[in-house]
């Protein structure tokens, strides 16, 4: 057999045991690495989930209230836990959600906890562009399904107004001092003629540049002790006045 032959031979075998062990690798990763950490969770149903199954087996916490947003909600619990401590509030904010995001787990994460009160604090990481570029209708159109869900199985709802923020420091340029404003009218005027409460933070908050003081927020975004000083009693306010208007 020429030498030229015996190469062709040679090549096609290393390409058959080159695909072999493609083949083998590729059943080896389907067999072995978990779904898990070929999924991604979006939506982040896992962070809270095996703590709604604890929470679904106690029947005694009457009067909950549903705290829902993002890492201005969940920076809450870790700034000010006595605001939380002994009260039937369950905070269920993730870091960095946006709206769509908060869609997906407003069932798992509010609905199923058969709250009689849940408060609603999102939009901001919607301008930011957290997971993708966004319009302040789109954002407006997830509230709206989020406090339609919750009216639809007797949860009142409160919409509380996006905290001023007079630019992003990890994505400079989006104009959030601009578009604040802008989405929390809309927002309170869809409150208005849903029949929800709308909680406004902003007001008591904002300075001269549609911004946060450093006082009330060293990075611009998310409040200090004080700044949540400032909302407390604000949400307590709106929570009274929800749970005397629910049946």
């Amino acid at each position: 057999m020429e030498i030229g032959h015996l190469f062709i031979i040679f090549w096609l075998l290393t390409r058959l045991l080159l695909q072999m062990n493609k083949l083998a690798f590729f059943l080896f990763f389907l067999v072995f690495v978990p779904a898990r950490s070929i999924a991604q969770d979006w939506a982040q149903l896992d962070v809270y989930r095996e703590d709604n199954k604890k929470l679904a087996q106690k029947m005694t916490m009457e009067n909950r209230i549903v705290f829902f947003g993002n890492s201005i909600t969940i920076g809450w619990l870790h700034t000010q836990p006595s605001f939380f401590r002994d009260k039937p509030y369950i905070n269920r904010g993730i870091g960095g959600q946006t709206t769509p995001q908060m869609l997906v787990r407003f069932r798992q994460d509010v609905i199923d906890l058969k709250p009689r009160v849940v408060l609603i604090l999102a939009g901001t990481n919607d301008i930011a562009g957290n997971t993708g570029p966004m319009t302040l209708d789109e954002t407006l159109a997830n509230l709206k399904s989020m406090t339609e869900l919750a009216q639809s199985n007797n949860i009142a709802v409160i919409l509380c107004s996006v905290l001023p923020a007079s630019d992003y420091s990890w994505r400079p340029g989006l104009r959030p001092d601009i578009k604040i404003p802008k989405l929390n009218a809309m927002i309170k005027e869809y409150a208005d003629k849903q029949g929800a409460i709308y909680l406004d933070y902003f007001s008591a908050m904002v300075n001269g540049k549609q911004g946060l003081d450093p006082d009330l927020a060293n990075d611009g975004v998310h409040p200090t002790k004080k700044g949540y000083e400032i909302m407390a009693p604000l949400a307590e306010k709106a929570i009274k006045k929800a749970l005397d208007e629910s049946p």
